[in-house]
């Protein structure tokens, strides 16, 4: 019933899974009008008025399901909060779970009357609980919560139990589909979609009525319904009619797991911003005496973008920094001279090798991973509040924040305490759902500083220049940026090799192990899974014996969805495959060992986001060119530090890409919350 997730028709270009309304073509977005959505809805849809106007009051559309508003104020986080990005030394093993035998041999039996794979069994029962057997029985389209799982399959499943009593319109696969279909559009990186988007994936999928489907569940309280501004329409009046002071506007549907987590991120994110301003207004000599401390500090550091930072942190709770790698240096001087003014501060990165980059910037006990920050392991720990015990907190790689794990560290941050989200902005966006750092960006609620520090060298030239949309050529005197042009796929996969265990270690001086491979996606002639059977055969062949790996393989290790943390294959037994992730010793038992473990000597943009080598050799073969993105070949251009290698067979394809194709698009509404807050806070 499931299938290998690279292989499925339908992926992005990171080989992640899309939802039904994607897959084998691009859904056309609604087009611009204020019918339906602006001054006069449809009698349709009259009778969802009252539920838009209760959420956007912050309340749960009538009627509603027993939980509260939708708007609560959460409780700050546990020590270890869940869902949280894994990464370095964070990294926990994958472990068995303690699953009752009776549930997963009652959920084993209907799984195989339904013609579902029996392995199915342990999953059903963790995703739907100790009665799963009996759930599924019941609603057999209770399948499509399990990884992997297709609508045709659990169609198949559902037709197999109930026989002729299934029908594509029976209520409980609606149900079903609805949530299907946002929680795939989450994986694409949408927090919700639009009202005719999700209609038409559910007429593409069987439902009759897609209309009446969406008003149920928007009256059930299965999804949640927004009404947010429509920038896409000129709301100017055309010569000679009257402003009907009625703004168009989009109906969105959300599910309220990533609905309450862009709304728990906003009102944390004001929080912060209002406490500074409290706290600043409550004690005049308090007020006078810390801009001279932060303007003394500002002064003693050399960089003028570093100064400019930390003039912003003296007056605001809430920092937006923006720049390229050679910026990072700016909120370490940052926190730097908040530690010399008796602050605690902190800098925290997405990954263990961003942490790594801090190196000589900022003392290393002031520095953390995200992940170790969230679990306890690294960083300041918590105050009797359970809040961090910081004064202020520089988080780099910011655009790697996705909704949930940005709403569990801003509510972590203590009331007077100040953040700094600091990133590019050029980069790929999060693996996870949202748009955190381009949304706040784009809502103007705060200072923003932006860097004039460039990226030194030929590779920091040309990816400035791609940040620009311009792929231009740079003067490279020591092979710092090589092109390799091919004509296929298999010349493709060649000549990265011949790089990598050749060229690169003779001419740059890079051995293989600090050489990264990055290509676009899994599957495919020249895709990662080509490309590292091609390089293990060279590197360190093996027969594979332990679910394909060898002891020495390089591998990127994924416990959880968005998470890829590199390692290296150690040993295997009864208790799974043995791995050294960055120093940290993790063993995934057998059976997780496919679904987690990949090999590693070359990944895709997104793997590599928030990490960088002395050498990357970015691979786009011929049938790549419709896939690129400015924001990918940025991401890809930009891992290598010393070395730069291209193998490109999509010719004038990169070029257009660079000036043509910018990031696709995410539906969010972190944005307009913030706005919306920004100007109810100024009535």
């Amino acid at each position: 019933m499931t299938e290998d997730r690279e292989e499925r028709a339908g992926r992005d270009p990171e080989g992640r899974a899309v939802p039904e309304e994607a897959a084998g073509e691009e859904t056309p977005a609604p087009r611009p009008s204020t019918e339906g959505v602006g001054s006069q809805l449809p009698a349709e849809l009259t009778d969802l008025a009252a539920a838009v106007r209760a959420i956007e009051r912050g309340e749960r559309p009538a009627p509603a399901r027993s939980g509260g508003s939708a708007r609560p104020t959460p409780p700050r986080p546990a020590a270890a909060p869940s869902p949280a990005p894994v990464s370095g030394p964070a990294a926990p093993p994958v472990l068995p779970a303690r699953l009752s035998g009776d549930a997963v041999a009652a959920a084993r039996t209907v799984l195989a009357a339904g013609g579902a794979p029996e392995s199915l069994a342990e999953a059903a029962v963790a995703a739907l609980g100790e009665r799963a057997g009996d759930a599924l029985r019941e609603d057999p389209w209770q399948v499509l919560a399990l990884a992997g799982v297709r609508v045709d399959q659990a169609d198949g499943f559902a037709k197999a139990l109930l026989g002729s009593g299934c029908d594509p319109d029976d209520p409980r696969r609606v149900r079903a589909l609805v949530v299907w279909l946002l929680e795939r559009a989450a994986e694409r990186g949408h927090t919700a979609l639009e009202w005719g988007a999700l209609g038409a994936a559910l007429e593409r999928n069987g439902v009759t009525d897609a209309e009446e489907t969406l008003r149920a569940a928007v009256a059930d309280g299965l999804v949640l319904v927004f009404h947010v501004p429509d920038e896409r329409v000129d709301a100017r009046p055309a010569a000679g009619e009257e402003d009907d002071d009625e703004a168009p506007v989009r109906l969105l549907l959300g599910l309220d797991r990533y609905a309450l987590a862009e709304e728990s991120l906003a009102d944390g994110l004001g929080r912060l911003l209002n406490t500074i301003d409290a706290d600043a207004s409550r004690d005049e000599a308090s007020r006078d005496e810390m801009p001279q401390d932060w303007e003394g500090a500002a002064g003693a550091v050399p960089s003028p973008s570093a100064a400019a930072l930390i003039r912003a942190v003296a007056s605001s709770g809430l920092v937006l920094h923006t720049g390229g790698e050679a910026a990072r240096e700016e909120p370490a001087a940052l926190v730097a001279a908040a530690r010399s003014l008796g602050l605690r501060a902190y800098a925290v990165a997405a990954t263990e090798d961003g942490r790594r980059r801090l190196a000589g910037s900022v003392d290393t006990e002031a520095t953390a991973t995200l992940a170790g920050l969230l679990s306890g392991s690294e960083g300041p720990g918590r105050d009797e509040d359970d809040a961090l015990a910081l004064d202020l907190l520089a988080v780099l790689d910011a655009p790697q924040l996705d909704v949930e794990t940005a709403a569990t560290l801003v509510e972590s941050v203590p009331d007077g305490a100040r953040l700094v989200l600091s990133g590019d902005p050029a980069v790929l966006w999060s693996a996870g759902p949202g748009r955190v750092f381009a949304d706040l960006l784009a809502a103007k609620v705060c200072p923003q500083v932006a860097s004039r520090t460039p990226d030194p060298g030929p590779v920091g030239e040309l990816v400035s220049g791609i940040g620009f949309g311009e792929l231009a050529a740079v003067d490279a005197p020591g092979r710092e940026v090589v092109i390799v042009p091919v004509r296929d796929a298999g010349e493709a996969v060649h000549r990265t090799v011949q790089l990598v265990v050749d060229s690169v270690p003779r001419v740059i001086g890079v051995p293989p192990e600090q050489t990264q491979v990055i290509t676009p996606v899994h599957g495919g002639a020249a895709g990662t899974g080509a490309l590292n059977t091609a390089l293990k055969e060279r590197l360190n062949p093996g027969p594979g014996r332990f679910a394909g790996f060898d002891p020495g393989d390089r591998i990127v290790y994924a416990p959880t969805p968005g998470a890829a943390v590199p390692g290296t294959v150690v040993s295997a037994d009864a208790q799974g495959l043995r791995l050294d992730c960055g120093g940290t010793p993790v063993v995934v038992v057998p059976d997780a060992v496919p679904s987690v473990v990949r090999h590693g000597w070359a990944i895709t943009a997104h793997q590599a986001a928030g990490r960088r080598w002395p050498a990357a050799v970015v691979v786009l073969p011929g049938d790549a060119a419709e896939i690129l993105t400015r924001a990918w070949i940025y991401t890809a251009f930009s891992r290598g530090e010393r070395h730069l290698s291209v193998v490109q067979g999509v010719e004038q394809a990169l070029p257009r890409a660079v000036a043509e194709v910018p990031p696709r698009e995410r539906t969010t509404r972190l944005r307009d919350i913030l706005r919306e807050q920004a100007a109810t806070a100024a009535e």
